[in-house]
């Protein structure tokens, strides 16, 4: 049984391919099993600490995702999984779009450097107007 943000047996068979066969030594955790487990952190944003057991060690998850960030594999993923549903049409590239919404920051959430050694603006000493 496939549950939701998991992969479906079509989905791993595209992928499985792309990924790194194990290395040699100690066993290592179903590539597929550990791939659901990030899947499903990504699409509920919950912290690695709260991923269910199913998907074993939440560390063991969390550090094949950081290599798999270091070493490409998500972008060979990414690449491969564009083209392939591309050349078979899954794509309707008359309807893609990107949004080009634009968030106005604060200057201080936006990095702007701070002024004197306090960080505060000095004040001029012109006296108020009454």
């Amino acid at each position: 049984m496939v549950r939701r943000h998991e992969l479906t047996d079509q989905a791993w068979a595209v992928l499985e391919p792309l990924l790194a066969p194990p290395r040699m030594g100690r066993p290592v955790r179903d590539r597929r099993q550990v791939l659901n487990g990030i899947l499903w952190k990504l699409s509920t944003g919950a912290a690695w600490r709260d991923l269910p057991e199913r998907y074993g060690p939440w560390k063991t998850v969390y550090e094949r995702f950081r290599r798999w960030s270091a070493d490409g594999t998500w972008d060979r993923l990414l690449a491969h999984v564009q083209q392939h549903s591309d050349a078979v049409g899954a794509v309707d590239w008359t309807v893609v779009s990107v949004d080009s919404t634009t968030v106005r920051a604060h200057q201080h959430a936006a990095g702007a450097r701070k002024r004197g050694r306090t960080g505060r603006a000095r004040r001029s000493a012109a006296p108020a107007a009454d």
